[in-house]
């Protein structure tokens, strides 16, 4: 009987050893939340004071606390670290409030990431100032690129789409209000065209006007024509298009006058147009031309761009560029362009210079990390904005099928709007579902 029992109990401590090296593996959020987050917590608590002193994030206390230490509690002075005010544990990691004392800036305390993460075993240690004085410890246990499972609270509303998961955890979230005019730039098979469809397939839930540029002939927007509300397929098409959102531009700015607000949002929800969101699928085709007969063109089409670009924002129009590179080369007009677009988003790119075409103007220490997505992870990428600031990202698998599928329940939010009349799709028939013949074979004799 002792024989059995201790067999059983071997077999038991096996299994178990078993089965958390396989949700080690295989399921990371079970094995965070069983084994990662306990002994992350107990680490974190036991080594604080030490790890924050050895990585230079403390302070002199202030000469009444070092007085009342040494002469009424009897006690040695020591440096003072940032106070702990809350630390609550994720799905994926551990969330740290810290108050920071008198002397330590929020740049100190990321400078220190690196060795933070590797004092307390985290996969990735970010952090972000959530008010004057307090910063926030966003401690990733596993890397969550790996397999990407968007938030469930992540879901399409007031123009800001979720399109993308931050190596912290977080959802990456298009916010058209607040950067309204974005760039995204990557090679061929980097994630660009699935960046777009999560986008696509968010934006078809909207109340938004869509409007496809792509001079591939439509192989990649022409899909997606039943919800979008115009599409053009030549460069020639493209200058016709421009010219009337330019005009449409002014039509709003006048109606923006008439009731004396400087933005489209602050009007009554009963006059406010209908946003316009413009997806320009290979930027380079409407920039390079042929023969000199197209210069004419290229220059109504760069001219109308950098107008939209500019201006557009107040009048609830706004622009997603797409392209492999985005360049000085492209001719007159590509980087006073690329000036005025505010969110970056770059994916692998062939060459270093990419990168720093999309990042360098805007967050310069995120161009090494451009640089350095490999090959076999499609759809990372390093987002970035005019504040400087800057993240990975990586884009959920969404198949065509869905972003079909996601365009034809939303037909009955394509607006009307008489001036894209001209330029509306025509939305191929959807295939009937297979059914039973209702013809009865009869058999051939001889």
């Amino acid at each position: 009987m002792a024989d059995l029992t201790i067999w059983l109990e071997a077999t038991a401590g096996l299994s178990a050893a078993g089965g958390i090296g396989y949700a080690k593996g295989r399921a990371p959020r079970a094995y965070w939340a069983i084994v990662g987050l306990p002994v992350t917590l107990a680490r974190f608590g036991f080594s604080y004071r030490a790890t924050m002193d050895v990585c230079g994030l403390t302070v002199r206390p202030s000469g009444l606390r070092a007085f009342v230490t040494r002469n009424v509690a009897r006690r040695e002075v020591q440096p003072v670290p940032p106070k702990i005010r809350q630390v609550r544990g994720t799905s994926t990691g551990l969330r740290v409030t810290l108050r920071l004392p008198a002397g330590l800036e929020p740049a100190d305390v990321a400078a220190a990431s690196e060795r933070l993460r590797h004092a307390w075993g985290v996969y990735s240690v970010t952090v972000g100032e959530t008010k004057p004085g307090f910063v926030e410890l966003r401690m990733t246990g596993y890397d969550v690129l790996r397999r990407v499972r968007m938030p469930r609270q992540a879901e399409p509303r007031d123009m800001i789409v979720p399109v993308a998961l931050r190596e912290d955890g977080t959802a990456f979230e298009r916010d058209y209000r607040k950067a309204p005019m974005a760039l995204t730039l990557g090679a061929n098979q980097s994630g660009k065209s699935m960046y777009q469809r999560n986008l696509i397939k968010g934006l078809a839930q909207l109340p938004v006007a869509l409007v496809g540029v792509d001079c591939k002939r439509g192989v990649e927007q022409a899909r997606y024509a039943p919800r979008l509300s115009a599409l053009v397929t030549t460069p020639d098409d493209a200058a016709s298009l421009f010219g009337v959102l330019v005009a449409e531009m002014e039509d709003r700015f006048d109606l923006l006058s008439q009731h004396g607000v400087s933005d489209l949002w602050e009007l009554p929800e009963h006059l406010r147009p209908v946003p316009v969101v413009v997806l320009v699928d290979e930027i380079a085709e409407l920039f390079l031309i042929s023969s000199k007969k197209d210069e004419e063109r290229r220059e109504r089409i760069v001219t109308a761009l950098i107008r939209l670009a500019q201006m557009a924002r107040a009048a609830g129009i706004y622009l997603e560029i797409c392209g492999q590179r985005f360049g000085s080369e492209l001719g007159k007009g590509a980087t006073m362009l690329r000036a005025q677009l505010t969110g970056r988003v770059v994916h692998r790119v062939n060459d270093k210079q990419t990168a720093e075409m999309g990042l360098a103007d805007v967050a310069p220490d995120a161009v090494p990390a451009a640089s350095l997505i490999p090959m076999e992870r499609p759809g990372t990428a390093v987002a970035a904005d005019t504040s400087g600031g800057w993240s990975k990202i990586r884009t959920p698998a969404v198949s065509r099928d869905e972003v079909i599928a996601a365009c034809r329940a939303f037909t009955h939010l394509v607006p009307d709007l008489p001036f894209l009349e001209p330029f509306r799709p025509s939305a191929p028939a959807e295939a009937p579902a297979g059914g039973p013949s209702l013809v009865k074979p009869r058999p051939v004799t001889e």
